[in-house]
């Protein structure tokens, strides 16, 4: 073999191996941009996340219809987020990812409404303010007016919250002056005072003190009735799951649904 001939065997076998390893390059490269792709996509096996907020006072109820609902929807992924209505409306005022919005009020509700951040409001069920002591009543609380007492121990839901606002009416309707050592976001945070023994006393809800079961006692507090609280549902407006969140709604608002609130201690919504 001449050497120009060994020279251009040389050529031919190096472009062939280029060639080889480009093909294999490509091959792997397509495999690889294929598993770009389908990273954190939705696949079939992949579950559907529909995110609800809910008042504090709904833990139990909405977990129960939650369960549920996921039961009867295949790849559903029920994700509940509980707090104090107003720190819910301020998240989804602030863009907070949600599909569904439950609140303990409809004045909270009416926050989102007027900047049509939810779709349509509808009333689902009703509650009303109680007084909490913790179990054996130490202080000796009978009534409303016992909460004026400046020896005791008050606690109550801070004036933005659902539950700080109806205690404020209830007890202006009652001329009873409150003066709470502590004001909390959230009616589960009342309640968790009062049955660790760090109040004598705190408003609640009647469905609140009926899932404490004998950590607690409650008051009645007949003024209530006077500042019942109604309870709204509504999807988020642009929700991701716009149909799911439609559905779940409906679910609360089922025979199915309103059993398991009336269960726990709430009442319907006023007709």
């Amino acid at each position: 073999m001449t050497r120009r001939t060994a020279a251009r065997a040389s050529v031919v076998l190096a472009a062939g191996l280029a060639l080889t390893l480009a093909a294999c390059s490509s091959s792997d490269g397509g495999a690889s941009s294929a598993a770009d792709a389908g990273a954190g996509t939705s696949g079939d096996d992949a579950p559907t996340t529909l995110t609800v907020f809910a008042a504090a006072s709904l833990t139990e109820a909405f977990e129960q219809v939650a369960a549920d609902f996921e039961a009867t929807h295949e790849g559903v992924d029920v994700q509940l987020s509980f707090a104090g209505s107003s720190d819910l409306v301020a998240q989804i005022q602030q863009g907070a990812p949600a599909d569904v919005f439950a609140s303990a009020d409809t004045a909270t509700m009416a926050r989102l409404t007027a900047d049509a951040l939810v779709g349509d409001p509808r009333d689902f069920a009703t509650n009303t303010l109680t007084i909490a002591v913790p179990a054996g009543n130490p202080a000796g609380v009978a009534s409303l007016a016992d909460l004026a007492d400046p020896d005791l121990t008050l606690v109550t839901c801070a004036p933005a919250v659902p539950c700080g606002a109806t205690a404020a009416t209830v007890s202006r309707a009652a001329g009873v002056e409150l003066a709470p050592d502590s004001e909390e976001q959230s009616v589960t945070d009342v309640l968790g005072k009062v049955v660790a023994g760090e109040a004598d006393a705190g408003l609640v809800y009647v469905t609140d003190v009926a899932r404490a079961g004998d950590a607690v006692e409650g008051i009645e507090v007949p003024e209530a009735a006077s500042a019942v609280n109604t309870y709204p549902i509504a999807p988020v407006a642009d929700a991701e799951h716009a149909d799911l969140a439609g559905q779940f709604v409906d679910a609360v608002l089922s025979p199915e649904g309103q059993a398991v609130l009336d269960g726990l201690g709430f009442a319907p919504p006023s007709s």
